[in-house]
């Protein structure tokens, strides 16, 4: 198991006021020890980004989020970009600080995880990816309100 000091970056508080100052379509949703950050006010899902502080929702504990002050960011992202960033790791570290790796539960579904971005991780790396995982759930929403009822 990975043993590291917390690096210095945001914590959950101040990406959830960077997501709502960014994205203030953002319907913020706090339950069961995560953030959950969805584009439907309504029915809070889908979500495009969650920021989680507890294992109690993963299989094991393969981020070890009882650690204190750890969290992990997760992102829901197109295909080409989880192949690229996360496609090749064949044993992620999931309990490592800063570093992006598939989701230990949802990497089906092509989602990655950043447990404890540091500030320059946050800027270079969680933001462009935040950008994705929003507009990619903003032209899925677009397309089914064009589509209209079946």
């Amino acid at each position: 198991m990975t043993t590291q000091a917390l690096p210095t970056g945001p914590d959950p508080e101040a990406i959830t006021r960077a997501i709502r100052e960014i994205y203030p379509e953002t319907d913020v949703v706090q339950a069961m020890g995560a953030t959950f950050f969805s584009l439907d006010p309504e029915k809070h899902w889908p979500n495009y980004a969650t920021i989680v502080t507890t294992d109690e929702h993963d299989e094991g504990a393969p981020s070890n989020l009882a650690r204190p002050g750890v969290f992990r960011l997760n992102l829901g992202v197109g295909r080409a970009t989880f192949e690229r960033l996360v496609g090749s790791i064949a044993d992620p570290d999931y309990a490592a600080f800063g570093r992006v790796v598939p989701h230990p539960v949802y990497a089906k579904q092509l989602w990655i995880s950043i447990l404890n971005p540091s500030d320059g991780t946050f800027r270079d790396v969680a933001l462009p990816l935040l950008a994705e995982a929003h507009d990619r759930l903003a032209t899925q929403r677009a397309r089914h309100r064009l589509a209209g009822p079946a």
